[in-house]
């Protein structure tokens, strides 16, 4: 207990001046530490979450169809999540997870898992038909010095992290393994799709999937750094073009490494589409295992069937591949270029080795090789 200056004016000016025998008490209003666990915990942390400071998320049991209602968090709260919080089935659009607020933190605790059943769901259809599979983590409108440390997610229905209208976020350390779904029917299971973003670090994770392992759609000053990418489509820009926001620039992806993967650094812009790409940089990537094209930089994308035809509406300009290097399969294209409108791009330590030579390359810009 402490008294306050306000409390004993008000006791000086409602008794005369004088000073009570037993002055009034005011109690400073500590942090508020909540603990949530079970099949009963979501609905409770829904209902208490803007009445805690420290958010426990204890082995909870998510029932079907409902989402971990975790928006609109007073400033500064923490989340950790303990045990293995999984989620009942059913065939809905999701999200299982949604977080949004000022300055939140939201923390894995060691050994914590977040099982997303994605067996369940699984029919080699992802998004494009098939089961309706709900989507796993929504980070969005996380803004000012808010983070995401160490989660270790596994077997998402379909894509991981939708992030969006974030400004200031960091993704730190943490596994996403959806490994499970490459003989499962895994499909659709992106680890990072990114958009309408103002500042962004995404840093020391590692992604295996059967999709883009980053796919920034649209955003500014974004960083990926020390990822370790395995089994999915690479570290992508776009596809940009189509949406609401179609700009991408200032966007750094550095010290990653791709495995066994159908590409690996990857730009796409949709085909008629506008927008813009510049002043992106991919520096000291590692391919090995590359299956189809260890460097693909393409304005002709429609999904699932390239028009082989590029478009100018997206040009990409002031790009830079620095230290591309490593591998690819037998069959594989080592580098395919298909442009329209491309410029300013710097190109220097590219190498890689193991695969075909394009014939089929439009538009490569001055300093670039394909």
């Amino acid at each position: 207990m402490q008294y306050t200056t306000s409390t004993l004016a008000l006791a000086l000016a409602l008794f005369g001046g004088s000073a009570l025998a037993t002055p009034i008490q005011v109690e400073e209003r500590a942090s508020t530490s909540c603990t949530f666990s079970g099949s009963t915990g979501a609905a409770a942390v829904a209902k208490s979450k803007t009445s805690c400071s420290a958010i426990v998320l204890s082995s909870l049991v998510v029932p079907a169809g409902t989402t971990l209602d975790l928006t609109g968090l007073k400033q500064g709260t923490t989340v950790t999540f303990q045990g293995t919080t999984t989620f009942g089935y059913k065939e809905w659009a999701g999200p299982l997870v949604s977080v949004s607020g000022t300055d939140i933190s939201v923390t894995g605790a060691s050994g914590a898992i977040l099982d997303g059943g994605g067996a369940k769901y699984w029919d080699g259809q992802g998004s494009n038909g098939g089961k309706t599979k709900p989507k796993f983590f929504y980070a969005h409108n996380m803004i000012g010095k808010s983070s995401i440390n160490s989660l270790n997610i596994k077997n998402t229905p379909v894509q991981v992290y939708s992030v969006n209208g974030a400004d200031g976020l960091t993704i730190n350390g943490g596994t996403i393994d959806n490994s499970a779904g490459d003989a499962g029917g895994g499909h659709n299971t992106d680890c990072f799709d990114v958009g309408s973003i103002t500042g962004l670090t995404i840093s020391g994770i590692t992604c295996k999937n059967q999709d883009d392992c980053l796919a920034i759609n649209s955003g500014t000053d974004i960083t990926f750094t020390g990822g370790t990418c395995s089994g999915g489509h690479g570290l992508s820009i776009g596809s940009v073009g189509g949406r609401s926001d179609n700009t991408v620039s200032g966007v750094t992806i550095e010290n990653s490494s791709i495995s066994n993967s159908q590409n690996g650094v990857r730009i796409k812009t949709v085909s008629g589409a506008t927008g813009s790409v510049k002043g992106v940089t991919y520096k000291n990537i590692k391919l090995s295992g590359i299956t189809k094209y260890g460097v693909v930089i393409e304005q002709d994308y429609e999904n699932g069937s390239p028009t082989g035809t590029p478009t100018s509406g997206v040009p990409i300009t002031g790009l830079t591949l620095n230290g591309i290097t490593g591998s690819v399969t037998s069959s594989a294209t080592e580098v395919q270029i298909l442009c329209a409108a491309c410029s300013g791009w710097t190109w220097s330590g590219v190498s890689v080795t193991g695969g075909k030579k394009s014939s089929s390359c439009k538009g490569v810009p001055s300093g670039a090789s394909c």
